[in-house]
């Protein structure tokens, strides 16, 4: 039975309980319905039977296994670089003595600037027009290489493009957290190893590294996730028909199925949805799993 201080506290729950319930846990149990309806009409809210004809469709689809192969791609890039890179800041950051805060500042404003503004930055800098070669290509026919159009050119190149987008986008806010983490590691760590004469690098692998363990843990993560739901970035540097420039991904695949090009086939979005869906949460398991034993809490 429930006692009176239960009851108050399941009150004070009951709001964020109904929240989560409407807006979280019946949209993903009609997702789910959705994915197994075969010919679902959105008008007359009919269908042809259950099965899993959705699925078998999304997954020979071309266009959704280049999406799979791009959101792949630019996973695997992004995120071991940009947290590499916001570590390597970070630590350069946290050694100053003077101007720290302000350079602080400098990095984190790139966080505060509405991404689809930075991506149509990019896209003037890498864009190859008929008035302009492009300030980055300007600077490659100083030593001598050949204009590329980053943006309507080769695949290789859109994708470098989208992943230099990415890390840009992202670094911000990476190096605020792990300054944030560099800052709470306890100093008496550090003066005792110097004490015993050791080195720089044994002292960031033995105590560093270790120390902010759950923040890194935390980035990788959500760094994960973040890049399997990137969109709006590829919009804003290729606009919105990504089928056609092969640049696609499994966010955009699901909106375009939706309301693109394609749109009209929720049962389709909703496949495609679930599938994403299940390869985010097999990483982060996979990720949890990894950390029970490299990440140490103070």
């Amino acid at each position: 039975m429930f006692s009176k201080n239960n009851l108050k506290g399941w009150l004070y729950l009951l709001p964020a309980l109904v929240f989560i319930g409407v807006f979280m846990v019946y949209p993903l149990i009609d997702v789910l319905i959705y994915s197994f309806e075969e010919g679902y009409n959105f008008a007359s809210q009919t269908y042809n039977g259950i099965g899993l004809y959705n699925y078998s469709y999304v997954l020979h689809d071309p266009y959704f296994l280049q999406a799979i192969k791009n959101t792949f791609i630019l996973v695997i890039i992004t995120v071991p670089l940009s947290t590499s890179i916001a570590l390597l800041i970070s630590l350069a950051l946290n050694s100053l003595k003077r101007f720290k805060d302000l350079f602080q500042t400098i990095f984190f404003l790139p966080y505060v600037t509405n991404t689809l503004a930075v991506g149509l930055v990019f896209m003037i800098l890498f864009k190859k027009t008929a008035y302009s070669e492009g300030l980055v290509n300007l600077l490659l026919n100083m030593f001598g290489i050949s204009s590329i159009d980053f943006i309507e050119g080769p695949y290789w190149a859109k994708m470098f493009v989208l992943c230099f987008y990415t890390i840009w986008i992202v670094l911000p806010f990476k190096i605020l957290i792990l300054t944030s983490a560099l800052a709470s590691v306890n100093k008496d760590y550090y003066n005792v190893a110097r004490v015993d004469g050791t080195s720089k690098w044994r002292i960031f692998y033995r105590i560093t590294l270790p120390m902010i363990s759950p923040s890194l843990f935390y980035l990788i993560i959500t760094g994960f996730i973040g890049a399997f739901k990137a969109y709006s970035d590829v919009v804003a540097l290729f606009g919105v028909d990504l089928n056609a420039t092969g640049m696609n991904t499994i966010v955009g695949y699901v909106y375009d199925m939706l309301y693109g090009n394609s749109g009209g086939y929720p049962s389709f979005a909703s496949a495609a949805a679930l599938i994403l869906f299940v390869i985010v949460l097999t990483i982060t398991v996979i990720n949890l799993l990894v950390s029970k034993e490299n990440v140490h809490y103070q």
